[in-house]
């Protein structure tokens, strides 16, 4: 069950809305926009941190499932590593169709901007990452400079971006969910990421299983990183064994980490990058 909307980000709504542990603080249910499905909530290091990078999180469900809360061990794995986490909702599907979700995580990134210091984080280190459609999110906010600019950003203002197993070619579109989400066949080419890739694209870390069977990852994940080393964009890129599309991400949790070394992937490129 989603928490209460939170109709404005003063102290008190804050306190009111803080849950404190040993490893990290979390801050619950800050609306970034009128919708009840734009939401988000913040997750802090415990330990005292000076300044870290921000991290705005958007997770998969073909655009049309998904809860926040249900990522928690995505805010707390980023906490744990000295990172300022941001797991956001977003509009979905059917009831809303492409661009509305691309719009909302744009939105969310500026809410990100507007609100790091007040979370410690240094605004000068924000990155956005997600996982399956929500890597989609992720590259369009990061490579089509029309959402940022939209919500009064540019794309330089990113540090860098973090597909998680993300589509970034997948027309002709199969998958039923997807084709509603995109109004196919009236998909515009514009829709997808890997046609943006360009000289001005920050830095990224793409990952994926290397046996993918919701995402072609050498369509997509070595496809996009071919594509921005081409241009003169700084890339880390690695495919996992033993790992599927699910426990790619799953193996951020504190007990799956064995299965591959996603985590430390990702800190590693947002403490380099940033």
């Amino acid at each position: 069950m989603l928490p209460a909307l939170l109709t404005a980000c003063s102290g008190a709504d804050l306190l009111n809305a803080t849950v404190s542990t040993d490893s990290y603080r979390r801050t619950e249910g800050l609306a970034y926009g009128a919708d009840p499905r734009q939401l988000l909530d913040v997750y802090q290091p415990a330990a005292g941190v000076s300044r870290p990078p921000l991290v705005v999180f958007f997770y998969g469900g073909s655009w049309s499932s998904g809860e926040r809360g249900d990522y928690r061990f995505v805010g707390e794995a980023l906490a744990s590593r000295g990172i300022v986490a941001v797991v956001a909702d977003y509009r979905l599907s059917p009831a809303f169709r492409y661009p509305a979700f691309v719009q909302d995580s744009a939105s969310a990134v500026r809410w990100a901007v507007d609100h790091a210091a007040e979370f410690g984080a240094d605004e000068q280190r924000i990155f956005v990452m997600g996982h399956s459609a929500g890597a989609y999110n992720a590259a369009m906010v990061a490579l089509d400079a029309r959402w940022l600019a939209a919500v009064g950003l540019a794309s330089a203002r990113l540090a860098g971006w973090i597909g998680l197993a993300g589509p970034y070619d997948f027309l002709p579109i199969g998958d039923p969910q997807t084709r509603v989400a995109f109004d196919w066949p009236q998909t515009s080419a514009d829709s997808q990421p890997i046609i943006h890739a360009s000289p001005a694209s920050p830095p990224a870390l793409l990952l994926a299983p290397a046996e993918d069977s919701v995402v072609n990852p050498q369509r997509s994940t070595l496809a996009m990183a071919a594509r921005l080393r081409a241009s003169g964009v700084r890339v880390e890129s690695e495919l996992f064994d033993g790992v599927s599309h699910v426990t790619l991400l799953a193996s951020m949790a504190q007990v799956l980490r064995s299965r591959a070394p996603v985590l430390a992937r990702v800190a590693g490129f947002v403490q380099s990058a940033g």
